[in-house]
C-alpha cells in the first residue's frame, strides 16, 4: 500500500480527536456552571413582595421596649417587616433573634424542643467584643446568620457610620474649653490595654475622669455637655477587636464635639470607618509622652485643632442607638442574605 492511501485516514482520525475535544470542553463547561448553581449561596429575590415577620426571643440585657404596631414603617419607613417578642409566635416567625448575652449566663434557652420549620432562620446577636462572648462553642451549628458591628457579619449594624454629605457645624477652640482631656469609664481593668494607656499618659498632662470607676458617673443628660468642655476625649475601647468601635467615637467624642484620641482596632480600620482627618490615633506615636506633647501643642494652635473638624463640611455621622431600628435593618438586608447558610463552627467566627 502506498503512502497516499492512509491520508484519509490520518486526516479522519484528526476530525474525529477534535470532535472528542470539542465534546470534553463542552461537558466540562456545563459541569462547572451546574456546579456553580448547585452550590453558590442562594439569596432571597422575593423581600418586597411579601411580609417578613421577626421574632426577638428575649430582651437584650433585659431592657424591654414597645414593638406593638407597625414599628419599622413609624419609625424608619421600612415596611412590611414586623417585630414581635411574642414567643408564641414562634413557629410561624420568619426570622428568630437570639442575643448573646442571654443564652451565655443562662438566662434564656433555645427553644430547641419546639418545631422548627425549614424556611426560618436564627439570627445570632452580639454587639460586645469577642472577649465578652462566653460559651458560644454550644451554639454552633445552630444559626443561619451573623448580627453584629463587625463590617463582614451578615447583618452588619455599627455603633455608627460616616455618611456623605457635610452637616454645616463648624467647631472652634472656644476659650470655655477648661479640660484638656477627658474620659468616661465604669468597667476599669487594669490588665486592659487601655488601663496601661491611661496610667502611663497621667503622667504627662492632667485627665479628668468620669464614670461609676472614679464614684463620678454621669446622667445621658450630663455626658455630652461635660465632654465638650475638653479639648480631646480618650474613646478607649475595652477590647481591640476587629472592627470594634463603640459609641466612645461615634457619640462621646463626635457629639460632643471633641478630636478623639482612639485605641482599638488599627489605625486602618478607623480610616475606612471614621470621618476623614478626625481621630488621633495611639498607634501614631512611640509614647505616650510624645502623644502628650503633641495634645498639648495642638491645643495651643487653634489653627492646627481645627484642622480635626473640616471633615464637617463633607461628611456627617450617624449613630444607631434603638434596638428597633437595628432589627428593623434585618428586613433591609435580607434580599443579600444567603438563604442556605449555617455557622457550623460560630466560635470560629465570632473569634476571628
Amino acid at each position: 500500500m502506498s503512502h497516499r492511501s492512509f491520508t484519509p485516514l490520518i486526516c479522519g482520525s484528526r476530525v474525529f480527536l477534535l470532535l472528542l475535544l470539542l465534546v470534553l470542553s463542552s461537558s466540562l463547561l456545563y459541569f462547572s456552571l451546574l456546579e456553580q448553581t448547585l452550590f453558590q449561596p442562594k439569596y432571597h429575590q422575593d423581600v418586597p413582595q411579601r411580609n417578613i415577620s421577626i421574632l426577638l426571643w428575649h430582651w437584650p440585657f433585659g431592657r424591654s421596649f414597645r414593638l406593638r404596631g407597625d414599628k419599622c414603617l413609624e419609625k424608619y419607613n421600612i415596611s412590611r417587616c414586623f417585630l414581635t417578642a411574642n414567643t408564641s409566635t414562634f413557629s410561624s416567625a420568619d426570622v428568630v433573634i437570639f442575643h448573646h448575652q442571654e443564652l451565655s449566663r443562662g438566662r434564656s434557652l433555645l427553644p430547641l424542643h419546639r418545631d422548627r420549620h425549614a424556611s426560618q432562620y436564627w439570627v445570632w446577636l452580639s454587639m460586645e467584643p469577642p472577649v465578652n462572648n462566653l460559651n458560644v462553642s454550644q451554639l454552633n451549628g445552630l444559626f443561619n446568620w451573623t448580627m453584629s458591628y463587625r463590617r463582614d457579619a451578615d447583618i452588619s449594624v455599627p455603633y455608627g457610620k460616616t455618611v456623605l454629605g457635610g452637616d454645616g457645624r463648624a467647631f472652634t477652640a472656644a476659650p470655655n474649653r477648661s479640660c484638656l482631656v477627658g474620659w468616661v469609664v465604669s468597667r476599669y481593668q487594669p490588665q486592659q490595654a487601655r488601663a496601661a494607656v491611661y496610667q502611663s499618659l497621667k503622667k504627662s498632662i492632667p485627665i479628668q475622669v468620669y464614670g461609676r470607676w472614679n464614684k463620678k458617673p454621669l446622667s445621658n443628660k450630663k455626658l455630652l455637655p461635660t465632654i465638650s468642655k475638653c479639648f480631646f476625649y480618650l474613646s478607649f475601647e475595652n477590647s481591640e477587636a476587629t472592627d470594634y468601635i463603640s459609641e466612645k467615637l461615634w457619640r462621646n467624642a463626635f457629639q460632643a464635639g471633641v478630636v478623639p484620641v482612639v485605641l482599638g482596632p488599627s489605625r486602618a480600620t478607623y480610616e475606612a470607618l471614621a470621618p476623614p482627618g478626625s481621630f488621633i490615633h495611639i498607634s501614631d506615636f512611640r509614647s505616650t509622652e510624645d502623644l502628650a506633647v503633641y495634645l498639648k501643642l495642638v491645643a495651643a494652635d487653634r489653627k492646627a485643632y481645627e484642622q480635626y473638624f473640616q471633615w464637617h463640611h463633607t461628611h456627617r455621622v450617624k449613630t444607631y442607638t434603638d434596638w428597633i431600628e437595628r432589627l428593623c435593618q434585618i428586613c433591609v438586608q435580607y434580599p443579600h442574605l444567603p438563604a442556605n447558610r449555617v455557622y457550623d463552627d460560630l466560635e470560629g467566627w465570632v473569634q476571628s
